[in-house]
């Protein structure tokens, strides 16, 4: 047998064996397929990639000439690096009819950390570091998730093994069809067929709005929590049954600050082995948030990522902390895009008007006194400016 043939062999024994955060590696499978169902059989999106050495790759142009892979990834993922040696020989052995790239999914990564980790595992295929967008594209649950796109432009394949199906589903690819017309990219779960074509530069889809940042005003959306309350992000308005929080029993309304914390469920636990930094980060936040949580002058919101966590996995973070502010899954991911989060925590906080004051995430969530005192200073400015 060959050295390059054992490594794969090896692979997929390991990418079958591997831990993954909070569910076996079975459930992985489960949840990359049932989330790519929607878009299997739909033309892919037209798109047009920068890898992170500047490379340009035009997708629609490959369409009808070869098949794509595209495999969505992460450095801090344990099954992803156990994956990996299938993933280079994929790249090595395919030959003209197979186009093969990476996509950094961008979550709470860098674009340092990805140049560290090909040197440091030799790998050589080209890497494309997401924003957000082509994870909302093709629907990316779990990591690592593999997408075999047909010679004909269709998606034939969405998993989270790397298996016989996924080779057989490579095999396949490569003889699937004439080319199909491409669609660009979509937004949330909308379907990867969609009008018009997209540019993306590190993966950002030019048709998302321009994301919000500090001195903008919360969009007027309305999310619904883990107890199917509805949370409106401009009005200042948490509506449960009758009055909605903000008011007072007289009708006036209260001044209360915003504060939205993106979170991610498996983040302290996952990462205290592949990120012990991080884990403690979110720890650290955590608590932060549960010694404020009772601050009658502020109106919490906890956003979670749906890579790799579902309602019940946010209701069992939920119950192990002991969080007490209200919660909402983030599946599609498209909050987190809204406002351009790719690391947890982050947290944002606006003023009762609803407009961004401040913007603290990584670690400078560290200190553990960093919200308390970002907090204060808005409050105090939040009274001073109070009708008498």
């Amino acid at each position: 047998m060959s050295i390059a043939k054992a490594i794969c062999c090896l692979a997929l024994f390991l990418g079958s064996a591997a831990a993954v955060p909070a569910r076996g590696e079975a459930t992985g499978q489960q949840r990359a397929q049932a989330a790519g169902r929607a878009i299997l059989e739909s033309p892919a999106p037209r798109l047009t990639l920068k890898t992170i050495d500047g490379e340009v790759i035009d997708l629609g142009s490959l369409y009808g000439k070869k098949a794509v892979y595209l495999k969505f990834w992460a450095t801090w993922c344990v099954p992803c690096r156990q994956q990996m040696p299938h993933f280079e020989h994929a790249y090595e052995t395919a030959g003209p009819d197979l186009a093969v790239i990476g996509i950094d999914v961008g979550f709470n990564d860098s674009i340092e950390a990805v140049r560290a980790y090909r040197k440091k595992l030799g790998i050589t295929m080209p890497i494309v570091f997401d924003d957000g967008s082509l994870d909302a594209a093709f629907h990316v649950r779990v990591t690592p998730t593999h997408v075999v796109i047909g010679r004909d432009g269709r998606i034939q394949y969405v998993g989270h093994f790397a298996d016989k199906e996924l080779d057989d589903a490579l095999m396949a690819a490569r003889t699937a069809g004439a080319a199909a017309t491409g669609a660009p990219i979509g937004r949330g779960e909308h379907s990867a067929a969609h009008a018009g074509r997209t540019s993306a530069n590190h993966a950002s889809a030019n048709s998302d709005p321009a994301p919000i940042a500090v001195g903008d005003l919360l969009p007027r959306q309305s999310l619904r929590t883990l107890d199917g309350q509805r949370f409106e992000l401009q009005h200042g308005e948490f509506q449960h049954g009758g009055s909605p929080q903000g008011e007072l029993a007289h009708g006036a309304p209260q001044r209360k600050l915003t504060v939205l914390v993106f979170l991610s469920p498996w983040c302290e636990s996952y990462l205290a082995t592949t990120r012990p930094e991080v884990s403690a980060t979110c720890r650290s936040a955590r608590e932060q948030v549960s010694a404020l949580s009772g601050d009658p002058q502020l109106r919490w919101l906890g956003i979670a990522s749906g890579l790799w966590a579902n309602s019940e996995d946010l209701r069992q973070y939920r119950a192990k902390y002991q969080v007490t502010i209200p919660l909402t899954l983030d599946a599609s991911g498209e909050v987190f895009r809204t406002f351009r989060v790719n690391d947890v925590p982050t947290v944002l906080i606006a003023d009762a008007g609803g407009r961004v004051l401040r913007r603290i995430e990584g670690s400078a969530t560290e200190d553990a006194a960093a919200l308390r005192t970002a907090v204060a200073v808005y409050e105090h400015a939040s009274d001073e400016h109070a009708p008498r």
